[in-house]
């Protein structure tokens, strides 16, 4: 039980952190350049999430 709700939790805060990310792309005056630092700050979020879920065990 304590794995699925785990599961659950980390897709709803992914698909809230892809989602803010991908409405910054929709608007005309930003460039993929300016929405690049936001990417990647959204996949060390996503990835030391998953990592502190699963993986530190101590």
């Amino acid at each position: 039980m304590s794995k699925l709700t785990t599961i659950i939790g980390l897709s709803f805060a992914i698909f809230f952190l892809i989602g803010l990310a991908t409405t910054l792309t929709r608007s005309m005056l930003i460039g993929f350049s300016d929405v690049l630092p936001v990417y990647i700050l959204m996949g060390i979020a996503i990835s030391m999430m998953i990592y502190e879920a699963f993986f530190d065990k101590k």
